[in-house]
């Protein structure tokens, strides 16, 4: 896998699997949303090689925190800015229940003011993605970059699938604050973007293509079918013979 820092650093699937599984076991040995939160910041930051610190926010309807989790104080200062100024690219993707990149910050005019408070931090590039949980946004999540134009459209679609996966999460957890068995539907989450890596697997092997235009063709294929991701990828898998000798 090529994580050179021109062509933007990837989120590989199976690293973000490992990764999800590994924040699931909050479920069973955590209590409190603050510590899960911090768990799956570092979670992510030990995902993706490059970044300068990542982090995670709970927020309410009006756009206030009411947990956050970092990896160091370059996380805490840039986030404790947009939420002081009201504005920033992790409030905008909260906001607009869309995943924000920032290719360069220094030349970015959609936040002035948070532009120039993080002016002089070791901030050149970010991504932010919506937590979302149902039909409510619970927060978001970002990772901060000290190099311009690490983060991409293919970088935010992978993204987008991990922060769907850790909404159910804390949203189960900030729903109960007790370290209960995951539901069915909890499950069923999980076992989606099992599939959804999977069904990538089978595209690369199967016509030598890239991991990015793997998912970009399941995603095109979901859509012309009028299915959900998750249902497009199920229907690939089953549609794959099993190896021999089975």
């Amino acid at each position: 896998m090529n994580y050179s820092a021109g062509g933007a650093s990837r989120l590989p699937l199976d690293d973000l699997t490992l990764a999800v599984a590994r924040i699931r076991g909050i479920l069973l040995t955590e209590e409190k949303v603050d510590r899960a939160v911090h768990l799956l910041a570092q979670a992510i930051k030990e995902s993706i090689p490059g970044a300068s610190g990542t982090g995670v926010s709970l927020m309410d309807a009006g756009g206030r925190r009411t947990s956050s989790g970092f990896t160091d104080a370059l996380v805490q200062q840039a986030d404790n800015a947009q939420y002081r100024l009201g504005e920033g690219p992790c409030l905008t993707a909260w906001a607009t229940e869309q995943v924000v990149i920032v290719d360069d910050v220094s030349t970015d005019g959609r936040w002035p003011a948070w532009r120039s408070e993080v002016a002089e931090l070791p901030v050149r590039s970010v991504i932010s993605a919506p937590l979302l949980h149902g039909k409510e946004t619970i927060g978001a999540l970002k990772i901060y970059s000290a190099l311009p134009g690490q983060y991409d459209d293919a970088t935010g679609r992978i993204l987008s699938l991990f922060a769907g996966a850790a909404a159910t999460l804390l949203a189960h957890i900030q729903g109960t604050e007790t370290p209960l068995q995951m539901s069915e539907s909890l499950k069923a989450a999980l076992a989606g973007r099992d599939a959804v890596n999977r069904a990538c697997g089978i595209l690369m092997e199967r016509q030598g293509i890239s991991q990015d235009r793997a998912m970009q063709q399941l995603i095109q294929n979901a859509r012309v079918a009028g299915v959900p991701l998750i249902s497009m990828s199920e229907q690939l898998i089953g549609k794959v013979p099993p190896p021999e000798g089975r």
